[in-house]
């Protein structure tokens, strides 16, 4: 059997492995995110809070939309042929990319609001509230639908079964259009392209205005003191960006690799002198991207100290009820 075949082979092994499992832990586990952070306990600021809150039910749709609904049915295709007379595809597809733009955009705002809460103290009484916070949201929600209408019409309503990009049927039209393969290639770049760069270019900001800020209170310490004692307030400070910079280290990591293969597929077909680009990178990029919906959990419960306890909390409350109840 040819490598590239057995490599197809061990992918798709992976797969009908690795998407249940992903089901049965992420959606009780964004759930139980949305359930601590909507108790507003942590410790966080409101407007902290909600943009979490807001990023774990975005993941949480992605989940459904695209792992329940979408590769599950693909991977374990024997016992969802009815999904073949079921026209609903294209509706489906704009609902898991305007998902899966809001969950992406919404780890942007959230990093910009951190930049701005760090890095521009003016501004941040006015920006980092939770009512700027509601706004910026809703737009971006807004604005990600809106974005994605044209899937409506460049899809039809029909699924396919395939693990492709496209997992409805194109209409003819689309395929031979110039103008579609712009807007999807544009697409692409929008998600996640663009996220990418300004991450990171909000993160090196904010890393180059905490490390001057850290020098500059360190040598004024020295010279009122004669000495460089314990900086309490600077430590609070890094412990409260370390959130930040693991979210987005997390979404870059696991983000990367599908942005890769999904603009060089794009790229293969305006150009066929591209290189072509193996099926299983694709599948990579399917595997880890998914995985991203399900991190921010244990993201907040290594950083966060409340937000452990209140999950313990949670967790045992059903039990507690239950020996409390027996006795």
């Amino acid at each position: 059997m040819p490598l590239r075949a057995r490599i197809q082979i061990v992918i798709l092994t992976i797969q009908h492995i690795y998407y249940p499992i992903l089901a049965i832990i992420g959606v009780p586990v964004n759930l139980l995110t949305i359930v601590i952070l909507s108790q507003r306990k942590c410790g966080l600021s409101k407007c902290v809070t909600r943009y979490l809150m807001a990023m774990a039910v975005m993941d949480l749709l992605v989940l459904i939309f695209d792992l329940i609904l979408r590769h599950i049915p693909v991977v374990f295709w024997e016992g969802f042929l009815f999904l073949y007379s079921v026209p609903v595809c294209n509706i489906h597809a704009v609902l898991l990319f305007a998902a899966t733009d809001c969950s992406v955009w919404f780890t942007v705002t959230f990093t910009f609001d951190r930049f701005v809460a760090i890095c521009c103290q003016r501004l941040k009484t006015k920006y980092c509230t939770e009512r700027t916070g509601a706004l910026v949201l809703g737009t971006v929600t807004v604005l990600s639908f809106s974005k994605n209408v044209f899937w409506y019409f460049m899809l039809t309503g029909w699924y396919v079964l395939v693990n492709d990009p496209w997992f409805c049927r194109i209409t003819l039209e689309a395929q031979k259009s110039e103008a579609w393969g712009a807007i999807e290639f544009l697409h692409y770049i929008l998600t996640p392209g663009i996220p990418f760069i300004l991450i990171m270019l909000l993160n090196a900001l904010t890393i180059r205005h905490i490390l001057m800020t850290s020098r500059a209170r360190s040598r004024l310490r020295a010279h009122r003191s004669g000495e460089s004692p314990r900086d309490t307030e600077m430590e609070s400070r890094r412990k409260s960006i370390i959130l930040l910079f693991v979210i987005s280290v997390n979404f870059i990591l696991l983000w990367a690799v599908f942005m890769v293969s999904s603009i060089w597929a794009r790229m293969m077909n305006i150009d066929n002198a591209t290189q072509y680009m193996h099926g299983a990178v694709r599948d990579i990029g399917l595997l880890l991207q998914l995985l991203s919906c399900c991190t921010n959990t244990a993201i907040y419960a290594v950083t966060q100290t409340k937000f452990r306890e209140e999950m313990k909390t949670v967790v045992i409350y059903p039990f507690t009820r239950i020996i409390n109840f027996t006795k």
